[in-house]
């Protein structure tokens, strides 16, 4: 037995062609395919149905979103492509978008300050109904140059502008969070793996920041070389953490500052039989998937990744339901918690 084969598309046929061949106007089709029918016969509706079949109609998504002044898609611009935080980020926002009919499409900025301003440029943004700008590099001054034409949502660790839309996590909390797990569960000598004291808000010194305040409140003496300015991906914490243990420095405790140099972090300590929990304990801060996968699991800081990205779609969603920027920018911050595993006591 032969099955049915499926029509093909014709993307030469149009709503007239179909209008036509079935002697209808090309409202009626309209209402067909568009399902307004509760003016249209049921030998209407079935003989547009046929043709449409017969034919290969199909509808052009695209000039009909246009056609409303929409294009159906919202950009995220994210610093780097290869990592597993602003990977799982673009699948959540991807995940919320797709349930109201919205495309997700993710560019690189690759951290640098252009790149991200370019990305807000109003010819850059005729491609968009709407843009996400995970901000690495541009300061305030930067963004007060470009005019919203589009709705605008950042995502980032500082509050650079109140002419946008801003989310924001917890960074100063999740670090002093923390450290003070740490402290609490007896370190004394922990490493800020990633972290800084001096420059621009950026990862590095707000979750330093926070290092730094859990010590004060417990009374503890910090150490300024135990401040280990490195990079935040995992061959950094393993580099980095190798040539503390090549050169003698003691430490007890890793405040890695994202999960990525945790990771890094636990094969060096592995490599070199150095036990987790026992002779060192180590937090991360990111709560990746990964990490719930390690040996031994891994101990984070989870900045509020879900409420994050609900957030930012329900802004988004908003100013584009009013029709252009928003008006007064709303400024959220998420509440951070810890996730306790295995590489802490």
């Amino acid at each position: 037995m032969e099955r049915p084969v499926a029509p093909r598309s014709n993307p030469h046929v149009t709503m007239l062609d179909v209008a036509d061949k079935a002697g209808v106007s090309a409202q009626t089709v309209s209402n067909v395919v568009n399902g307004r029918t509760e003016r249209v016969g049921a030998e209407t509706i079935d003989r547009v149905t046929r043709v449409i079949d017969e034919l290969g109609y199909r509808l052009n998504q695209s000039a009909r979103s246009l056609r409303k002044g929409r294009t159906g898609i919202v950009g995220l611009g994210v610093p780097v492509l290869a990592s597993e935080y602003y990977g799982e980020l673009a699948e959540r926002l991807s995940r919320g978008f797709s349930e109201h009919g919205i495309r997700l499409v993710t560019e690189n900025t690759g951290g640098a300050m252009a790149a991200e301003v370019e990305s807000l440029a109003a010819s850059h943004l005729e491609t968009y109904d709407g843009f996400i700008l995970a901000i690495a590099a541009s300061e305030s001054a930067d963004l007060k140059r470009i005019p919203p034409t589009k709705p605008i949502v950042l995502l980032g660790e500082r509050a650079l502008s109140t002419r946008f839309d801003h989310v924001l996590m917890d960074n100063v909390g999740g670090g002093r969070m923390a450290t003070g797990h740490l402290l609490g569960r007896g370190a004394r000598t922990i490493l800020a793996l990633g972290g800084s004291e001096s420059g621009p808000e950026s990862v590095q010194t707000l979750r330093t920041r926070g290092y730094l305040e859990a010590h004060r409140e417990g009374d503890v003496e910090m150490r300024p070389e135990l401040i280990v300015k490195t990079g935040l991906d995992m061959a950094d914490g393993f580099r980095a953490v190798s040539a503390l243990i090549d050169a003698g420095v003691a430490f007890d405790g890793i405040f890695a500052l994202t999960d990525s140099n945790a990771f890094g972090a636990l094969r060096a300590l592995a490599d070199r039989g150095i036990r987790v929990p026992q002779d060192v304990q180590v937090v991360g801060f990111d709560n990746v998937r990964a990490g719930a996968y390690t040996a031994p699991r891994l101990t984070t800081i989870e900045p509020g990744n879900d409420d994050m990205s609900r957030e930012i779609v329900d802004i988004m969603l908003a100013r584009l339901r009013s029709g252009g920027p928003a008006r007064e920018p709303r400024r959220s911050m998420m509440a951070p918690r810890l996730v306790l595993r295995e590489t802490t006591r």
